[in-house]
């Protein structure tokens, strides 16, 4: 059995940080997921609050950091983790940042505008590592050892939905995800073309029904529209993420067993929730998938 590609969750929330001791099991802070796998730096899904603890997790690489970010979309609880990140007080840390630029400027216009003064006290060059920020369009790059695929998904403003593949794994990152009012089993096809056949889907599942029916345009779905989602694709496993911060550890303990009922008629192996700290390893095809609780 070869090197597993980890999939490690820092932070699972959607629109707001919100840590409290009502939601200490599945965690409050915004999103940041890290993919890390055999001959590569690791691969960031977004720079919510949830950085700062990967900053200081013991599986942060140490010495000379080196990683990419892929940015979903602009919104503050996809960003604000940025100048929390201690790796990148070092000088030779570098860290590459790619996604959507917004339509009114490029991302390092929009980096420039959110984390200056008077909102923040320095500027993202102003970091002693080096931040290096891509204007990325739809396609395919490599990153590594890794394949990238962005593409444009469902939501408020311009946001990207991402595939990694890695070492004979797959990873779908669709954290954000505007679900349709009209009709509640048809999925975008570049949503299906990311998920497609996918190990893992980490999928956005912010709302109950009833949320939905009282915020049908605020860009996200329901735990139901994420496993339509993950039927359609055929995915190997869905990831609940993006929970509301209005929904303690209790109420995600609930969505996740109607989940797991709906899945065996739904045909969707297995589903989660995602919880900080949580790390699903994912072996080549033929090996096993394995899950480690939070730490």
């Amino acid at each position: 059995m070869g090197e597993p590609l980890d999939v490690t969750f820092y932070g699972v929330r959607g629109s707001t940080p919100c840590p409290c001791d009502d939601n200490r099991r599945y965690g409050g802070n915004t999103s940041c997921v890290v993919l890390q796998g055999p001959g590569g730096d690791p691969i960031i899904f977004d720079l919510g609050t949830g950085l700062r603890f990967y900053g200081v997790d013991e599986r942060c690489p140490s010495g000379p950091f080196r990683a990419t970010a892929l940015v979903s979309h602009l919104h503050w609880d996809h960003v604000q983790g940025l100048p929390f990140f201690t790796p990148l007080n070092c000088a030779d840390a570098r860290l590459d940042v790619h996604g959507p630029s917004d339509e009114g400027g490029t991302l390092e216009q929009s980096f420039d505008a959110f984390m200056t003064p008077p909102f923040f006290p320095i500027c993202y060059r102003e970091l002693t590592g080096r931040v290096s920020l891509h204007d990325t369009t739809e396609g395919s790059f490599n990153v590594g050892p890794a394949q990238v695929t962005a593409l444009s998904v469902p939501h408020i403003g311009r946001t990207f939905g991402y595939r990694v593949e890695w070492n004979g794994c797959s990873v779908a990152y669709v954290s954000d995800h505007q679900q349709p009012n009209d009709d509640p089993t048809r999925v975008d096809e570049r949503v299906l073309a990311l998920a497609n056949g996918v190990d893992l889907l980490i999928h956005d599942a912010q709302f109950t029904s009833e949320e939905f029916a009282e915020r049908p345009h605020w860009g996200h779905c329901t735990v139901d529209y994420a496993l339509e989602v993950a039927h359609q694709a055929r995915v190997g496993e869905l990831v609940l993420f993006h929970h509301d911060p209005a929904h303690d550890d209790d109420e995600v303990d609930e969505l996740l067993a109607a989940a797991r009922e709906c899945a065996e008629v739904l045909d969707v192996d297995r589903v989660s929730a995602a919880a900080e700290g949580q790390t699903i390893s994912l072996q080549s095809a033929g090996d096993t998938l394995a899950m480690a609780p939070p730490r």
